[in-house]
C-alpha cells in the first residue's frame, strides 16, 4: 500500500510517500494554493516538480492539507487535479489548519495556530476543528504572519525608522529600489510570498531591539485579534506551526507568560508529524 501525504502552504508543499515495509520518501515542490494557482499551474507542479511517476509508483491514496482550502469549491478544485494526475479515486483534501492541528495536538484538545507566510487559528477537540476565526488574507488580515512582518520591515526601512545599523544592513541585502519592490507587491503573482521573504532579515537580526519590537507588536496583534478571543485558550495548550512561529518561539513563550497561557508544541513544519500521524494508516 502507498499513501501520499501533502502539507501545502502558500510558499511550498512538503510531500511524504508512505509505503508498506519501506522508509518514508520525502519531496518538496512549490505551494499549491487554489486562491493563487490555476489548474494548469497545479498540474505543472505535479508533473515537473514532484518526482513521483504515477505509472511506476502506484499511489493508492492521497491526503492533501493545504492553504486556501476554505470551501467546497476549492476542495473540489484540488481533488479533481489530484485524482486525474494519480489516476485514483481515494483523495482527501483538508485545510492546512486541520493539518497543523493533527501535527501538533494529534488526538488531544488544544488551541492551534499557524504563523507562516500567512496566519490562522482554531480550537481543535482532538478530532475536528470546532471553532475558527475567518482568515482575511495578507491584504486585510494575516496578523503576525510572514507577509504581515514583511510589510513592517519595508515601512521601517523606507520611513527611515530603523537605526543606521539596520538601514545599512537592509540596503546591502535587498537594495533600495522602491519602484521595483512596489511592482512586486502590487503587480506580482505571489505578493504574499514576496512580502514574507523580508522576514529573513528579521531572523538574521533577531537580537536587535528594533527587530524584537516589530515581532512582538505583530504577535500581539495576532493574539488580540485571534487567540485571546477563544475561551479555550486558557483551558488548553496553545500550539503553533510555521516558520515564523518556530523562529520567534521565545516571543510566543514570553506572551504566554504575560497572558497566563500554556505553551504547547511549536513546530516549523507539520510535514514530519503528519507523516507519523498517518503511518498508523499503514499498520
Amino acid at each position: 500500500m502507498a499513501i501520499l501525504i501533502a502539507d501545502s502552504g502558500s510558499t511550498k508543499t512538503d510531500w511524504c510517500l508512505l509505503q508498506t515495509g519501506k522508509k518514508p520518501r520525502r519531496y518538496t515542490t512549490q505551494g499549491m494554493n487554489p486562491f493563487f494557482h490555476t489548474e494548469a499551474t497545479c498540474e505543472n507542479i505535479l508533473s515537473e516538480e514532484l518526482k513521483i511517476n504515477p505509472k511506476q509508483t502506484h499511489v493508492e491514496r492521497v491526503i492533501f492539507y493545504g492553504a486556501g482550502v476554505k470551501d467546497v469549491s476549492k476542495k473540489a478544485f484540488l481533488e479533481k487535479i489530484l485524482k486525474r494526475h494519480f489516476n485514483i479515486k481515494s483523495v482527501e483534501v483538508h485545510s492546512d489548519m486541520l493539518g497543523a492541528a493533527r501535527a501538533t495536538a494529534a488526538d488531544q484538545k488544544g488551541m492551534v495556530c499557524i504563523l507562516g507566510t500567512g496566519s490562522n487559528s482554531c480550537y481543535y477537540n482532538g478530532k475536528k476543528i470546532m471553532k475558527q476565526n475567518p482568515s482575511l488574507g495578507y491584504i486585510v488580515g494575516d496578523e503576525g504572519s510572514g507577509a504581515y512582518l514583511g510589510k513592517r520591515v519595508l515601512q521601517y526601512y523606507f520611513y527611515k525608522t530603523f537605526d543606521d545599523e539596520l538601514q545599512d544592513a537592509f540596503r546591502i541585502k535587498f537594495g533600495d529600489n522602491l519602484n521595483a519592490m512596489l511592482q512586486n507587491i502590487y503587480n506580482g503573482i505571489h505578493a504574499n510570498r514576496y512580502l514574507a521573504s523580508f522576514t529573513l532579515f528579521l531572523m538574521e537580526h533577531k537580537e536587535h531591539y528594533m527587530v524584537q519590537n516589530i515581532v512582538e507588536d505583530a504577535f500581539i496583534d495576532f493574539y488580540q485579534r485571534h487567540v485571546l478571543k477563544y475561551r479555550e485558550s486558557w483551558r488548553y495548550p496553545v500550539h503553533f506551526a510555521g516558520t515564523v512561529a518556530y523562529e520567534f518561539s521565545s516571543v510566543i513563550q514570553s506572551l504566554h507568560q504575560q497572558y497566563g497561557l500554556t505553551t504547547g508544541t511549536i513546530i516549523k513544519s507539520p510535514a514530519e508529524s503528519l507523516c507519523h500521524y498517518h503511518q498508523l494508516d499503514l499498520d
